[in-house]
């Protein structure tokens, strides 16, 4: 009876909101997910985020209907006092139901097949250009093509990472280990652990590890007062050396973006050997070994010191092209300070994500991501859907009048360089003055 239903405020729920004490709510009732958190299958970052708030929008999106069955045995007994649904969440939510009845979650095409057969034949062609061939032409010839392959890998392994390859979660994760540990040398543990968090905090300067790179980058001046990061646990130092490179950013971000994967491989061995808890960290490393086995004697292979150097560097340059994309996608969009809303999940999204626009025989090319925003708020759904349904998210942003941003990859990249050379002068300001002059630029990136 309604009588006897226990209810709590939303200023209640707040209150549980840290480690050792972590309630969320999802359609208005309240769970306790403290002792569950630790066992995440996401891990405890993405709870984190949210915790004291309503996650209905975020708990749809990432988890199938089959997950709604657990949630019995987290039931604090409360429900949410006032409970009400946005128009917009309403009209997402209906969407996600068209999709889940038309079966578009569990249709995941072919394309991860055709993908991965690409790879196949890639590296095929790299092992037989370095192995049985001399010249410096087709070794350069092979170093991009193994660039192309790594690119591919990646995609399958970003795919295989939110379980949207295989209909089996073991195969899932076999294909993460092999795509991305494997044959890219890129912990999926590591993947997971900072994609998770980029997800839910989408583009919140303390919250999102994509958009943390001081003292290389810095997307926004509110950097500038060397925010702490409640990803990394520690503060993001804007210290003289991070003035100075993030002052000429505009001009050092494609020579950067050309060895970005020397980082990524950094990052690999810092989480895999580091104190926090990792899952399957056995198999990671198992992977990691395999990688830097294959891939050093490859390059030993060639007949010099000329060629090796010229083949990493080659295979480097050509996955900047991805590395370059992953930042089109966020970099140039709006950003805010703190941790997400539950209730605002949709909008988040829009406000955070840019889309690349491009012909169809081109989304093999981007990966699918290409639509981020389709992703973003679709996480579930394979790529082969994702052109399909941006019509319809578009429709939905136009009529709750929020941005949906589509540009070429030429804009996209003149916008982000323009991001960055706005946040380098302000960078020179401080440098100059030591106060931050362009405080109307804060205005306009600051959102939340």
């Amino acid at each position: 009876m309604e009588c006897d239903k226990k209810y709590i405020t939303i200023q209640q729920l707040e209150q549980h909101n840290k480690p050792g004490d972590l309630w969320v709510s999802i359609n208005g009732k309240v769970y306790n997910v403290s002792d569950w958190s630790k066992y995440h299958p996401g891990g405890e970052t993405p709870l984190l985020n949210l915790a004291g708030k309503d996650v209905t929008d975020a708990f749809t999106a990432y988890h199938p209907a089959t997950a709604w069955q657990y949630l019995n045995k987290f039931f604090t007994g409360y429900r949410l006092k006032d409970y009400k649904v946005s128009e917009v969440s309403k009209d997402y939510r209906n969407l996600i139901h068209e999709f889940t009845k038309a079966g578009m979650f569990e249709n995941k095409g072919h394309t991860a097949v055709f993908t991965l057969a690409s790879v196949a034949a890639m590296f095929g062609f790299v092992f037989y250009g370095v192995l049985c061939c001399n010249s410096l032409w087709v070794h350069l010839c092979s170093a991009m093509v193994l660039g192309m392959a790594w690119i591919q890998s990646a995609y399958i392994g970003h795919d295989s990472g939110h379980y949207i390859v295989m209909s089996g979660h073991g195969w899932n994760k076999l294909v993460q280990l092999i795509t991305g540990n494997c044959l890219t040398g890129i912990s999926i543990a590591w993947w997971k652990w900072t994609h998770n968090a980029h997800h839910i905090a989408c583009n919140s300067l303390d919250c999102d590890p994509d958009l943390q790179h001081i003292p290389v980058f810095a997307v926004s001046s509110w950097l500038f007062n060397s925010v702490t990061s409640s990803f990394y646990g520690r503060k993001l130092e804007f210290d003289y050396m991070a003035r100075i490179l993030i002052s000429y950013q505009h001009w050092t971000f494609y020579p950067i973006m050309c060895v970005a994967r020397v980082n990524l491989y950094i990052q690999t061995f810092l989480l895999l050997f580091s104190k926090r808890k990792v899952q399957d960290r056995t198999l990671n490393i198992m992977g990691i070994i395999l990688f830097w086995t294959w891939f050093p004697l490859l390059v030993s292979w060639l007949p010099n010191w000329s060629h090796r150097v010229m083949f990493v560097l080659t295979s480097f340059v050509v996955t900047s092209i991805q590395h370059v994309q992953f930042c089109l996608n966020h970099f140039s969009a709006n950003v805010y300070v703190g941790p997400p809303n539950g209730n605002d999940w949709f909008e988040k999204q829009t406000n955070g994500t840019l889309d690349i626009s491009c012909s169809p025989w081109m989304d093999w090319f981007f990966g699918g991501l290409q639509f981020q925003l389709e992703h973003h708020l679709f996480p579930r759904l394979p790529r082969c859907h994702l052109r399909q349904v941006a019509p319809l998210v578009k429709d939905l942003c136009n009529k709750h009048n929020l941005p949906y941003k589509s540009l070429s990859f030429w804009e996209a990249n003149e916008l982000t360089i323009r991001t960055l050379k706005m946040a380098a002068m302000e960078a020179r300001d401080v440098n100059n003055s030591g106060v931050s002059k362009n405080f109307l630029w804060e205005a306009v990136t600051i959102h939340g």
